[in-house]
């Protein structure tokens, strides 16, 4: 089997996500990284990329360079997707200008910095053969696949009540504000319209929707911060309709002292609940009105086929971030395979966050801080129905 040729922007020194991206890309042998820009200094980004072990002739200064020389290799060796790990302000324009190259873009989330921008890279997608990929990460784990399974399946009956929160504490203390992590992520300029929820609250809400197979339709929101010079959020709390009979909760910060990734869902249905946890992956919770509660593992065989097709070790071995983020990266790769064969992808491989789910993170944070910002009480979240 060839392995799909990636190149990536962002990622360089001092950088966290792009070390994990590398990672997941390569963990199941698919996917091979051929080149890159890793930095916006091009010595730099060209030394980085030595270090990794690149050819020197595929160590870009500069991205337009990088997308004019790529494509003119032989299709043998040239980039087929390119990997987007830079700050948000740069998502949109570096994806629509791969896409133009016919490349297949897989992008950190949000998808852009604003919905206008989400929307309009959905119709360039939709006037092209490109594929395109969000790393909502922890849609990847195998437990929330079960979660979902069991949702749809009816196990948990009607859905009444969805609690979900992510907890971080890294932007409590004032010193990690001259991080470069912090710094991009506390700057409109380069964040977009949120700090926590464009970065953390938005994964809960795709998490939610994910597991429930509902988009949320109705919000009101109450975003502040710990640290009163700072303009963007850094904790907040969410009312969520998920339609007329789905109520919930969203409770996103990263200020809250003390937590890691403390990222977690509970559904609620007529007949059972369900509860996951991030930092304890293995274990999905159903509990039930007249019956013992169950502690589903992970690596099992009773469970639902995309589960175990997304479960790579034997129950008792932890599996973990990585290997989730690599279940995106693998199943995108599946679909490119497929594509390249004039096939359909199976199942799991369509299971990948797309453009639609960027639509969506777009549609949440918009709304989020529009319904922040008003005395209104609910906020519609216009172009609920683009989910479909």
């Amino acid at each position: 089997m060839k392995k799909v040729k990636m190149g990536m922007v962002g990622g360089g020194p001092d950088a966290f996500i792009g070390a994990v991206h590398r990672m997941a890309a390569q963990l199941d042998g698919q996917i091979e990284l051929v080149c890159g820009v890793f930095s916006s200094t091009p010595e730099q980004s060209i030394s980085f990329g030595k270090q990794l072990g690149l050819a020197s002739s595929r160590c870009y200064g500069r991205f337009s360079d990088m997308l004019e020389q790529e494509s003119q290799l032989p299709a043998e060796q040239k980039m087929e997707l390119l990997a987007i790990v830079t700050p948000n302000h740069l998502h949109f324009s570096m994806a629509s200008e791969a896409i133009k190259y016919g490349f297949h873009v897989i992008s950190d989330k949000p998808a852009t910095t604003s919905l206008a921008q989400a929307l309009t890279l959905a119709r360039q997608l939709a006037s092209c053969d490109v594929l395109y990929a969000l790393t909502y990460t922890y849609t990847g784990y195998p437990m929330v696949k079960e979660a979902r399974h069991r949702v749809l399946t009816g196990e948990l009956g009607q859905i009444r009540k969805v609690v979900v929160s992510y907890q971080q504490g890294w932007l409590g203390d004032m010193q990690a504000e001259g991080s470069k992590q912090a710094s991009w992520r506390l700057d409109p300029v380069q964040a977009g319209l949120s700090c926590c929820m464009g970065d953390i609250g938005v994964h809960a809400a795709n998490l939610a929707e994910y597991i429930c197979d509902q988009p949320i339709t109705h919000l009101c929101a109450d975003l502040s911060t710990a640290h009163e010079h700072r303009v963007l959020d850094d904790e907040g709390t969410v009312l969520l309709r998920f339609g007329e009979t789905i109520k919930g909760v969203l409770l996103a910060s990263q200020v809250a002292t003390g937590e890691e990734n403390n990222l977690s869902i509970s559904v609620y249905g007529e007949k059972a609940s369900l509860t996951w946890q991030q930092q304890v992956p293995n274990n999905l919770i159903i509990r039930f009105a007249d019956s013992s509660t169950q502690i589903i593992r992970s690596g099992v065989a009773n469970h639902s086929s995309l589960a175990i097709r997304n479960t790579r070790l034997p129950a008792g071995h932890p599996e973990g971030y990585i290997e989730a983020f690599a279940n995106v990266y693998r199943n995108f790769a599946a679909q490119i395979r497929a594509q390249q064969a004039g096939k359909s992808a199976d199942d799991a491989a369509m299971d990948v966050p797309g453009i639609t789910e960027g639509i969506r993170g777009m549609l949440f944070i918009d709304s989020v801080v529009r319904s922040s910002e008003s005395s209104q009480k609910w906020h519609a979240v216009q172009g609920a129905q683009l989910h479909d």
